[in-house]
């Protein structure tokens, strides 16, 4: 059944005031990418007039069909990188003035190592441009190489984040190319590598799910050394998309964030506009 009217609780400000103008003609300026707007979350007029911005690196063309995202695919022939791209994230960083970044990136299967130097180059670039800055960075699954994750590790992220994104029972369906256990995997092997650097993960709600569905994955995660954790609620970017399944009440984010913290989640993020990168310095504090 298709749900078309949203609820109150879910509205948010796609526009934004003036300084979220600021941050569009920087990125403008910049040539550059953002997940906020390339997947149409509703949050980015918010968080743009917040002053912040979530950066979408190697293109913004994915080399994967999941059913809930709306940015661009092409299996096929994805554009080359560009190798300017990590100074202009850390020169648009600067004229923000952000103190904590968050990069995120398009899947790129077709590259041997699945962007992961690209990244470690952004990551630097950050670093060398503003000092004591706080990298955030939010990986696709390389394929589960380990070589990619400790290039990953080797540019000393603050927060390493992969998310799982739904439950082991819905995860063919909305992510047919991904592995629910190549996901925790990534998960489990880079807290390994960095076990200093907190990890980071997070699922949506609203495809179908069911209350245990939602607890046996939390514990997937923990078990497999996630320390920080979101849940939002699922919206269909447009009619192509796999549909919403409900809008979860509110109260039942609480219920999940509780649940979380006994579970032994050292930070949580819980709520119907939740998502990876929302408030996610405020979160990282909770390492």
């Amino acid at each position: 059944m298709r749900i078309d009217k949203k609820p109150a609780w879910l509205k948010m400000p796609t526009i934004g005031d003036k300084s979220a103008g600021e941050i569009r003609r920087i990125l403008s300026d910049m040539n550059l990418n953002t997940v906020c707007s390339e997947a149409r979350c509703p949050n980015r007029g918010y968080c743009y007039q917040r002053g912040t911005a979530t950066f979408l690196i190697l293109g913004s063309i994915c080399t994967r069909n999941c059913a809930y995202c709306a940015i661009e695919k092409n299996t096929a022939s994805p554009p080359p990188t560009d190798p300017d791209e990590p100074e202009r994230v850390a020169e648009a960083s600067a004229a923000m003035n952000l103190k904590y970044v968050v990069l995120t990136s398009v899947t790129r299967d077709d590259m041997p190592d699945g962007g992961a130097e690209h990244f470690s180059k952004t990551v630097t670039a950050l670093k060398n441009k503003i000092a004591g800055v706080k990298v955030e960075v939010l990986t696709p699954d390389f394929n589960g190489s380990e070589t990619a994750l400790r290039t990953i590790a080797g540019c000393d992220p603050d927060v390493f984040n992969h998310n799982l994104e739904t439950v082991r029972r819905l995860f063919t369906t909305l992510r047919p190319v991904a592995s629910y256990d190549q996901s925790l995997s990534v998960l489990k092997r880079f807290s390994q590598i960095a076990p200093d650097t907190p990890t980071k993960s997070g699922i949506m709600v609203g495809l179908g799910e069911n209350a245990d569905d939602i607890e046996r994955t939390l514990q997937d995660l923990r078990n497999n050394g996630v320390s920080l954790l979101t849940i939002g609620q699922y919206l269909q970017p447009t009619s192509k998309h796999m549909p919403v399944a409900r809008y979860v009440d509110p109260e039942e984010f609480v219920n999940w964030e509780k649940m979380a913290l006994e579970m032994g989640f050292t930070g949580v993020a819980s709520g119907p506009l939740v998502r990876s990168s929302f408030h996610a310095d405020l979160l990282s504090e909770s390492r």
